[in-house]
């Protein structure tokens, strides 16, 4: 539920992240701000806002009307001077320190009354953009949402050595009245918390395909058909705990030493790379996407996220 005392969010990007957090915080009443570079980035931040409200529209999650009364909550600028009375800020622009030194260097020239400022960042360390500061470096945390934002729960909250712990309650706050589960870090670790996870099972499964275990497909039926859903009703520390540790530790003693433990990307990723084979957007990665319906890839993949809708939409 939308907090009273939070006059307006500020959002400096107008990406695929940038877009999906305007739908976010309009979508619970929020007064919301985009920053764009230029006019093209303008307009390609409101064509992305759009597609994801005409989405939430044919899953029948939210009316016209209210579509409407969200783009009435959002307004696209290009100068700082219109941030001047953001609460709160979320930076998601590119991963390059200067790109975001120069934005927080105009952030603390132009928001006065900002109690909170985080990035998206999904690899740059919080201190490390703290630097970037000179007034507000105690209000700023690292907050990295998963895509898209504006359906996954999951943000990781990354605090720094400077973080002012007012700060960093109201950052949580703020993502809590739209509907987000923030996790806390304690420090900044490579990949945070959920891609290291993530992660870690992917390097199993590559190492399976180049060991000729199993097919990418086959693997992919085994994760969706076994473990996978469990996970979205308890947690792996509550169904081993669940299943006993004295179990456990008997799987890890003879599994363990079996698993893959690579330091290194996996030749099979690399040699796609250096083919051009990136995935999706070439039409061949590790599988073929060239007879792929994208719309309807991109509609499945979201579609366990919908449960979380819960928005409170201004009419």
């Amino acid at each position: 539920m939308k907090l009273e005392h939070v006059n307006r969010i500020a959002i400096v990007g107008t990406g695929m992240i940038g877009a999906s957090l305007a739908t976010l915080f309009t979508g619970h009443g929020y007064a919301t701000t985009m920053l764009a570079l230029n006019d093209r980035e303008a307009a390609g931040g409101l064509e992305r806002y759009r597609t994801n409200f005409a989405d939430l529209i044919a899953e029948g999650l939210v009316t016209a009307a209210q579509a409407d009364a969200c783009e009435r909550l959002l307004s696209i600028t290009q100068t700082y001077d219109d941030l001047a009375d953001a609460d709160f800020v979320y930076e998601c622009v590119v991963e390059d320190r200067d790109v975001k030194y120069q934005i927080y260097a105009q952030l603390d020239a132009h928001c006065d009354r900002v109690r909170g400022i985080s990035s998206t960042s999904s690899a740059m360390d919080t201190d490390l953009l703290c630097g970037g500061f000179t007034r507000h470096r105690a209000k700023f945390a690292v907050a990295h949402p998963w895509n898209p934002p504006h359906l996954v729960p999951c943000v990781e909250i990354v605090r720094g050595k400077e973080t002012d712990e007012a700060a960093l309650q109201f950052i949580c706050q703020v993502l809590e009245s739209v509907g987000r589960a923030p996790v806390v870090m304690n420090r900044s670790v490579p990949g945070f918390v959920a891609n290291r996870l993530q992660h870690a099972l992917y390097r199993e499964a590559a190492y399976m395909v180049e060991q000729g275990i199993a097919s990418p497909q086959d693997i992919d039926r085994a994760l969706q058909t076994s473990f996978i859903p469990r996970y979205t009703a308890v947690g792996i520390f509550e169904h081993f705990d669940y299943a006993g540790l004295d179990m456990i530790r008997s799987i890890e003693e003879t599994l363990y030493h079996d698993l893959c433990d690579t330091k290194e990307p996996h030749r099979m990723i690399v040699d796609h790379c250096a083919r051009g084979e990136l995935g999706c957007k070439t039409g061949r990665g590790v599988l073929d996407w060239s007879h792929v319906d994208v719309d309807a890839y991109r509609k499945r993949a979201a579609a366990p996220y919908l449960k979380f809708f819960n928005w409170s939409l201004p009419e």
